[in-house]
């Protein structure tokens, strides 16, 4: 088996993941109404909430159950 690949990243998850999300959205607005626009928009949702969700499990005030 081959080693696995490391890449040191020099933006945080939630920059990447906001920047997805806009490249998506961006394609979705040079397309009509319809099925592939709608799929591109609710993929840039996906993108969204998983930024937000990497952001409050990152958030200081997070404490585990006592």
């Amino acid at each position: 088996m081959g080693e696995r690949r490391r890449v040191k990243q020099t933006r945080s998850l939630e920059e990447r993941l906001a920047e997805e999300a806009a490249k998506l959205k961006a394609l979705a607005d040079q397309l009509p109404a319809g099925a592939e626009r709608e799929g591109l928009l609710k993929r840039a949702r996906i993108v969204e909430t998983g930024a937000h969700l990497s952001d409050w499990i990152r958030s200081p005030g997070l404490r585990p159950p006592e």
